[in-house]
């Protein structure tokens, strides 16, 4: 347990968790509040609750745990040091998850909790992914990347969000949830496969 607690000191869990803890409980008072989606191209009155959409940072800050400054040191141990990433792998989604039912707790109806819990496992996967490509300083690249066109360009003239838009989708629509646990699954194997870094001046020492 001692080994396991100093793996996630070393990459800055305990902080990553406190300031979304902090996010979350702002959230908490929130519950009933509801942010705009700035349609770009049509005219449209389309919201989301924004307990649905705090667990996007949550995944992002966890993600960019996925830094070791001792990686090549990890990566080289014997075999125990591979059980210790993967309870590390294994906390960042509980966390994800558990902060989920902050705003729940606090009143947030049980289709929000369960499109939260589906965002932070979806953006929580691209984080792992962003991570595992281009480094742990990084992991936002592709959650933005994915966020930024779903808030602009996510809502159809229907009014109604559009079907690659999984994220603002409402909590039972099965394709939007297919699609953040295929993420997840993706972002667990390159992880757990590849030791990210930083940057590339840590690539290089």
């Amino acid at each position: 347990m001692n080994a396991a607690v100093a793996v996630a000191r070393s990459r800055g869990l305990p902080r990553a968790a406190g300031i979304c803890l902090v996010l979350a409980l702002l959230a908490s008072g929130f519950v009933g509040q509801r942010l705009a989606v700035p349609e770009l191209r049509y005219l449209s009155d389309f919201s989301v609750p924004v307990a649905e959409l705090v667990p996007i940072a949550h995944a992002v800050l966890l993600a960019t745990t996925l830094f070791s400054p001792m990686a090549d040191l990890e990566w080289t141990a014997a075999q125990p040091m591979r059980r210790h990433r993967a309870v590390h792998l294994l906390t960042l989604l509980v966390l994800a998850v558990g902060l989920c039912a902050l705003p729940l707790a606090a009143g947030a109806p049980v289709p929000v909790f369960a499109a939260a819990v589906r965002n932070a496992v979806g953006y929580l996967g691209l984080g792992m992914i962003s991570a595992r490509l281009f480094g742990s300083g990084l992991a936002w690249l592709l959650p933005l990347g994915m966020f930024g066109p779903t808030l602009f360009l996510g809502v159809g003239p229907d009014n109604t969000p559009e079907a690659w838009a999984w994220s603002i989708q409402p909590a039972h629509d099965v394709p939007a949830g297919v699609a953040a646990a295929a993420l997840w699954a993706v972002g667990l194997l390159l992880a757990a496969t590849g030791s990210p870094r930083r940057t590339e001046r840590a690539e290089q020492q």
